[in-house]
């Protein structure tokens, strides 16, 4: 079975190379040839455990290919992902021009039955727009060339990517006929044999359940930042609380972890996007803009924390911070809240030292020379008044906290983004935490 995959972003590679280990001939294809270039030396653009000798050992194996031209590969395909970047535009709606753009190109090339999935996030109503644009070049050229179109939202999470597209939880895909339905089953079925998890269902609901997916786990967490803020002032520890409604098998555990907001390049983008869908049908979306609301004051809670510590004196004292990515597992720093804590701690006339494990080129592309840039934990401390703990990477679990106070001014504070440490381990460092009341 041959494919091709358009765009070599994250989903788009990821897809690739796992739809690649389970023997389908795959072909990624991307406009940038700067990036094809790099894939077809071995260099992966993005930074995700694994990925890279997943790459090579399927390129290797003659199963994984880059090109730069989608039109070569057309004729020897019988399904065609999009798999394209669908950013949001200035009022929260996603950008479909490229998606739209590959499928003008799928119109003016086709000339055997194939099926086009989006796999991009992209709006309810998108396929519908795709079948119009394909259908329309057909038509320009004078032509009739069956085809489908499809939806099959991607789940995966960034760090674990691979288990979640070789292991899913349930594969959502949208179609409108039984040849679709049965090109798509064969697709999926090496990684079913024995539980085959596709659920098939109409493509605007499969567009939907995405949005919805995302949105539902932005909830989550947006509502014990909430509940956390609150525990802070009644007296409460939002860590007791957590384990009390997370035993409850109708709540559950996942997502119910306080902290300094959510960010990458999924949640806030598609919250926005549900939001902006349902104005343009006339219907507001209330509990997702709080949603939205919560987390963007969420983001700013440790540079207020820090800030109201030291009664607002804090112009020149040096702050070192732990983490940058939005989340361990990944250099991707969209939306990420370290940004929006380094923003405040440097217009406020801080200093700032920073390290992540493996965030420090995007880090540098982004903010530049306007911080300095350690080569460990503690490294970022020396001399440091406070520690900002941001994305919880496990190696930052154990330090070694006595060293880490010696080498730091006196008086120091932890401001921990992640309720990750405890006041009983930290040798005297002052302990500010989220959600818990003194």
């Amino acid at each position: 079975m041959r494919i091709a995959i358009v765009g070599t972003g994250y989903v788009g590679l990821v897809s690739g190379a796992c739809f690649a280990e389970l023997g389908i001939d795959v072909t990624c294809v991307d406009v940038n040839e700067q990036k094809i270039n790099s894939l077809l030396q071995g260099v992966i653009p993005i930074y995700e455990p694994n990925l890279d000798a997943l790459v090579a050992r399927n390129v290797q194996a003659g199963r994984l290919h880059f090109t730069t031209d989608l039109v070569s590969v057309l004729d020897d395909v019988e399904i065609v992902f999009s798999a394209v970047g669908t950013p949001p535009d200035e009022d929260g709606s996603a950008d479909l021009r490229y998606v739209l753009e590959v499928a003008k190109t799928i119109g003016q090339h086709i000339n055997h039955y194939v099926v086009v999935v989006t796999k991009s996030t992209v709006p309810v109503g998108t396929a519908k727009k795709v079948k119009a644009t394909i259908q329309a070049e057909l038509d320009k050229r004078g032509v009739q060339v069956p085809f489908d179109v499809a939806s099959n939202p991607e789940f995966l999470k960034e760090g674990d990517a691979i288990d979640d597209f070789m292991k899913p939880d349930r594969v959502v895909v949208g179609v409108e006929s039984e040849q679709a339905k049965e090109l798509m089953t064969k697709l999926y079925k090496p990684m079913m044999l024995n539980n085959f998890r596709v659920i098939f269902m109409d493509i605007p609901s499969a567009e939907m359940t995405k949005y919805a997916a995302n949105s539902m786990l932005a909830t989550r967490i947006s509502f014990m930042n909430d509940i956390a803020n609150l525990c802070e002032l009644v007296g409460a520890d939002v860590n007791m609380v957590r384990k009390g409604i997370g035993t409850d098998s109708r709540i559950g555990n996942k997502f119910l972890y306080p902290g300094c907001g959510y960010g990458g390049s999924c949640f806030p983008k598609d919250v926005k996007a549900l939001i902006k869908t349902a104005q343009q049908n006339g219907y507001d979306m209330q509990v997702l803009q709080a949603v939205e609301s919560v987390n963007e004051q969420q983001k700013n809670i440790l540079f207020r924390k820090f800030s109201q510590h030291f009664q607002g004196n804090i112009q020149g004292m040096k702050v070192a911070v732990w983490g940058l990515s939005f989340k361990p597992g990944t250099d991707d720093m969209r939306e990420a809240p370290s940004l929006v804590l380094i923003r405040s701690l440097l217009q406020a006339g801080c200093r700032v030292s920073a390290y992540d494990p493996v965030a420090m080129n995007e880090a540098k592309r982004i903010l530049g020379d306007s911080i300095t840039y350690a080569k460990d934990i503690y490294d970022a401390v020396l001399d440091a008044q406070a520690i900002f703990h941001v994305t919880e990477w496990k190696e930052f679990r154990i330090p070694n906290w006595e060293v880490i106070k010696r080498s730091m001014q006196p008086n120091p504070v932890l401001v921990d983004g992640r309720n990750v440490f405890s006041p009983e381990e930290l040798h005297d460092i002052t302990y500010l935490c989220i959600g818990k009341g003194e």
